[in-house]
């Protein structure tokens, strides 16, 4: 027999900012829902739980005699720093990647689960994997709804969370004052913001993302940037925070709360990974763009999606005038691998510096091609006070 407020007790002091608990029956409804929206393509190439949507949401095939999860969650929520001045254009980062939260989430799981295998149950500690819908999960515990943007909102303290569970076979009675969880009430109400706010209307319902039209999965997925996205990118290099930023909830509670709600004040984030400067970027060699950036998810590992996306940015916020920017558009205009020669492409066609794509004319990868003949709006001037 183990103490729930011990549980909870040592998750906190792990790092945990709520800890919560619920019962390991299978999640019919996550699995209906996965299954109806890989059929709709509405997962694009996106695996994760949508691989085997029959393992992702059955305890079981994870651990045997699965019986209860302890369900963790910490804060990521920060107010963000202004940009550095002086580095040129530079990218936005999403909130998720700012700090080690994920880090700090499985300490605090992992601390969960030694006591439990230290009073002799299995236990094993689950977040951001193909093994669960850590979603389905923390919404059983009675953690907070599910918002129309598809994240968890948790009462009084939004949806800045990262999210996962211990998965024991320690069942409820095992567990002195395991609680019995309640669903949480529906939060939104008519609100519908979020879907309002994304930039490219990939929220097609409430609750329902299409992936193929979100940027934080476009910036991830192999291949050139969605031509019809890349305006909408604007100046994201990693991420997008729009439906959450707009989100009242989100904003009403963190203004009264700080992070996790506990009434902290809410911490300034990295200036050096919030933003990412895009000229520096460019100029780097691969290896220092993985060594720098290598936390982030990079198809293949390959720079070349870095570089990719970069250029994408700097096709937005870029100034053509400026003979920095039309040396880097130079420079990866001359890249050996097409992804890039044709991003760069896009982004000089954008910033009006049509006199360098001439190095491209005769270019036989398809992909640059494509870029030569392709309709380009050209970006708005670049307003010389802008800081």
């Amino acid at each position: 027999m183990v103490r729930y407020d011990e549980l909870v007790r040592v998750g906190r002091d792990a790092g945990l900012d709520v800890v919560g608990a619920c019962t390991a029956e299978p999640f019919a409804d996550a699995r209906a829902a996965l299954e109806a929206r890989k059929a709709a393509g509405l997962n694009d190439t996106m695996q994760f739980t949508y691989r085997n949507p029959a393992r992702s949401t059955d305890a079981a095939q994870v651990l045997p005699g699965a019986a209860s999860f302890l369900v963790g969650a910490c804060s990521y929520h920060r107010d963000p720093p202004p940009p550095p001045a002086g580095l040129g254009p530079v990218a936005r980062v999403g909130r998720y990647v700012w700090a080690d939260d994920q880090d700090r989430l499985l300490r605090g799981l992992e601390a969960m689960a030694d006591v439990l295998r230290a009073a002799g149950f299995r236990a094993t500690a689950l977040s951001d994997q193909n093994h669960l819908v850590d979603r389905a999960v923390a919404h059983r515990a009675g953690l907070g709804w599910y918002g129309k943007n598809a994240n968890l909102l948790l009462p009084g303290r939004g949806s800045w969370f990262v999210l996962g569970a211990v998965l024991t076979d320690a069942a409820p009675a095992d567990v002195d004052g395991f609680p019995s969880a309640a669903p949480v009430e529906d939060g939104c109400g008519t609100c519908a913001r979020c879907i309002e706010g994304c930039p490219t209307d990939a929220i097609v319902a409430p609750g329902v993302v299409d992936a193929r039209r979100c940027l934080s999965w476009s910036l991830q997925v192999p291949g050139p940037f969605p031509v019809e996205h890349r305006v909408a990118l604007g100046d994201r290099i990693y991420g997008c925070d729009e439906c959450q930023d707009v989100c009242p909830p989100n904003r009403r509670e963190l203004r009264r709360a700080g992070p996790g709600g506990s009434g902290d004040p809410v911490p300034v984030g990295d200036t050096d990974r919030a933003w990412a400067p895009v000229l520096a970027m460019l100029a780097a060699s691969d290896d220092e763009l993985l060594d720098r950036y290598g936390r982030w998810y990079v198809p293949d590992r390959d720079p070349s999606y870095l570089r990719r996306n970069a250029l994408v940015v700097l096709g937005n916020v870029g100034d053509g005038t400026d003979p920095v920017v039309r040396e880097a558009l130079a420079a990866a205009l001359t890249d050996p691998r097409g992804l890039v020669r044709a991003h760069a492409t896009w982004a000089a066609r954008r910033l009006g510096c049509d006199d360098l794509v001439a190095v491209v004319a005769d270019d036989a990868d398809p992909t640059v091609r494509d870029e030569l003949v392709r309709d380009v709006p050209r970006a708005p001037a670049v307003d010389p006070h802008r800081p």
